[in-house]
């Protein structure tokens, strides 16, 4: 097997599809999602059930692509507990780089009855990333009322940094997607951690929660993990909240904890 940490080996025995397909057919802005954690010996035994249903994304030479992405909360945390305490009207904001594209969005996202994930997008300036300008906060505030009826009044601020290779997975009917994620660092400015290589998260994006990718992975005996936010992740391994039991299986079958801390920058964060 190849070197598992580019996603090289897996990414090959599928089929091509470019970004402006991935986009007008599987946006999938609105949609159920479900978290699986994996093994490398065990996202090598999907490839072939995989492979009959899905292509994968290639841009240019490249199947494998970088991100990076900044976390905002207000100081009380309360993007972060209203996740962990499984409050119906949570929300997430961040920004992110897609480094190998040179692009860059500030992302919205909250919650809808029955588990369904709402995404707003905004295109941004890339020099931009580490901060929310006056535009970006209005984008904010005006997805949350509408969402919610209510005003946003959190004074959100960077909080969190991630940073990954991801490798996106569509489906030929263009109705469902999957990507999966590796190399995950997690920083806030001051120390940062990671997940061993080989291992990998995989989340599934279809309309019900029921897609092929879920039946694929059902077949070969992997189960979703409700915890599995990467946002909620970094903030409880990095000692960034006080209370973080719900996470802690997840934070253990990533290993994260197994891996040493690093001291960073705020430079190091953003760079």
């Amino acid at each position: 097997m190849s070197d598992i940490s580019d996603l090289t080996w897996f990414s090959s025995e599928f089929e091509a599809c470019d970004l402006a397909s991935l986009n007008d057919g599987a946006a999938m802005l609105t949609r159920i999602d479900n978290k699986y954690i994996v093994q490398a010996v065990d996202l090598g035994a999907l490839v072939a059930s995989l492979a009959e249903g899905f292509d994968v994304l290639e841009i240019g030479d490249r199947r494998a692509f970088n991100y990076a992405t900044r976390y905002f909360d207000d100081d009380a945390r309360n993007a972060y507990y209203e996740h962990h305490q499984g409050k119906r009207k949570g929300f997430k904001v961040r920004s992110r780089r897609y480094l190998d594209a040179g692009l860059c969005y500030v992302e919205l996202k909250m919650k809808e009855k029955r588990g369904t994930t709402i995404k707003h997008r905004l295109e941004y300036d890339y020099d931009g990333f580490e901060a929310l300008n006056a535009e970006a906060l209005q984008f904010v505030k005006n997805g949350y009322r509408t969402h919610y009826g209510k005003n946003f009044t959190y004074k959100v601020r960077p909080v969190l940094d991630i940073r990954y290779q991801r490798l996106t997975l569509v489906s030929k009917d263009r109705g469902e997607r999957l990507t999966i994620d590796t190399d995950l660092t997690f920083s806030n400015g001051t120390s940062q951690l990671y997940a061993p290589r080989g291992i990998f998260i995989i989340e599934t994006k279809s309309r019900n929660g029921r897609g092929h990718a879920d039946r694929c992975l059902r077949a070969q005996h992997h189960y979703p993990i409700k915890r599995c936010s990467k946002y909620c992740i970094g903030m409880a391994a990095l000692s960034e909240v006080t209370r973080f039991n719900h996470f802690m299986p997840t934070i253990r079958k990533l290993k994260i904890w197994d891996a040493p801390v690093m001291a960073v920058t705020s430079e190091q964060m953003v760079a």
